[in-house]
C-alpha cells in the first residue's frame, strides 16, 4: 500500500469516528451541549495526557505559543459547543456538512492572520461554500427551526478559526499532542461553572454514549493526524467529505431522517466547491515539483 492510499485509509477512518462521534452525541438525547461537551473533551484529557507522557514530552507550551493555544481553544470549544447543539436539533448529515465548512473559513483567517494569499479560484470556491450553506439553513421566519442550523454554521466557523490556529502553532513547532490536551483541559475548565449551574442528570445510558463519543473523537483526531502524516491534504483532503455519506446511512437507519431537496443541493454546491479545490490544489502541488 502507497503512502498516498494510506493517507486515503486513515482520513476515511476518521470521517468514520467523526460520524459516530455525532451519531452518540444525537442517541444521548436533550442534554445541554454543555454537558455533552464537557464529557467529551474529558475523555480527550486523558487520551492525550497518556500519549504525551508515553511519548516523554513535556506538559508545558513552547515560548510565545501561549496566545494561539487560547485561540485555539477558544474557537474549539465555540465549534464544538455550536455543533453539538446542531446535531441535537437537526438532520445528522446536515449538521455535519455545515460543520464541513471549516476549510473555507480556514483560507479565510489565514488570509487575514497568516498572511497567506488567497487566489481567484479560491475566493470563488469560499464565496460557493456559503450560497451553498444557505441551502441548508434555508434562512427564514421560523427562528426556531432556522437557530440550529445558523448554530452549526457558526460551529464551522469555530472549526475553522481553531485550525488555523493549529496550523500556526504547527509552524511553530508545538506537539500535536499537547495541543490537543491544552485545548481539552481548557474546554473544561471553561465549561464547568456553566455545567455547575445546568447539569442536568443522566442515565447509565447516556453517559455510555457521551464516553463513546469521546472515544471516537479521539480516535478521529489520530487517524486523520496519520493521515497527514503519510499524505499531503492536497491528495486526500477531499476524502474527509466521506462524513457526510455515513452520517446519512445513520440518519437513515436509526431516525428515518431522509435530507430534503434543497439540503441536497446544498451539500452538492459545497462539495462540488470542495472537489474543484482540491483539483486546483493538486494541480499548484504538482506545477511546484
Amino acid at each position: 500500500m502507497t503512502k498516498k492510499q494510506k493517507g486515503i485509509l486513515f482520513i476515511i477512518t476518521s470521517a468514520f469516528c467523526f460520524s459516530l462521534m455525532n451519531m452518540f452525541v444525537k442517541l444521548s438525547g436533550d442534554l445541554p451541549s454543555v454537558q455533552k461537551s464537557f464529557f467529551r473533551n474529558l475523555v480527550a484529557v486523558v487520551v492525550a495526557a497518556i500519549l504525551l507522557k508515553r511519548s516523554g514530552a513535556a506538559f508545558r507550551w513552547k515560548k510565545g505559543n501561549l496566545g494561539l493555544l487560547i485561540a485555539r481553544s477558544a474557537f474549539g470549544t465555540l465549534g464544538i459547543l455550536c455543533n453539538y447543539y446542531a446535531i441535537s436539533h437537526m438532520n445528522l448529515a446536515d449538521a455535519s456538512m455545515l460543520n464541513k465548512l471549516s476549510p473555507f473559513f480556514v483560507i479565510l483567517f489565514s488570509y487575514f492572520f497568516l498572511k497567506e494569499k488567497v487566489t481567484p479560484t479560491q475566493a470563488f470556491c469560499v464565496i460557493a461554500a456559503f450560497l451553498g450553506s444557505l441551502f441548508i439553513i434555508k434562512p427564514g421566519f421560523a427562528f426556531g427551526d432556522t437557530l440550529p442550523a445558523l448554530l452549526g454554521f457558526l460551529g464551522g466557523f469555530g472549526a475553522g478559526a481553531a485550525y488555523t490556529a493549529v496550523r500556526g502553532l504547527g509552524l511553530k513547532g508545538e506537539n500535536g499532542s499537547f495541543i490537543v490536551f491544552f485545548f481539552s483541559v481548557f474546554s473544561c475548565a471553561a465549561i464547568l461553572p456553566v455545567l455547575i449551574f445546568i447539569y442536568e442528570p443522566m442515565s447509565p445510558l447516556q453517559l455510555l454514549y457521551l464516553l463513546l463519543a469521546g472515544i471516537c473523537a479521539s480516535g478521529g483526531q489520530f487517524a486523520i493526524t496519520a493521515a497527514y502524516a503519510n499524505a499531503p491534504a492536497s491528495e486526500i483532503s477531499i476524502y474527509d467529505y466521506s462524513i457526510v455519506i455515513f452520517a446519512s446511512i445513520w440518519s437513515f437507519l436509526l431516525w428515518h431522517d431522509i435530507p430534503d431537496a434543497l439540503s441536497v443541493i446544498g451539500y452538492l454546491i459545497i462539495f462540488g466547491s470542495s472537489l474543484l479545490m482540491f483539483l486546483y490544489n493538486s494541480k499548484r502541488a504538482k506545477q511546484r515539483n
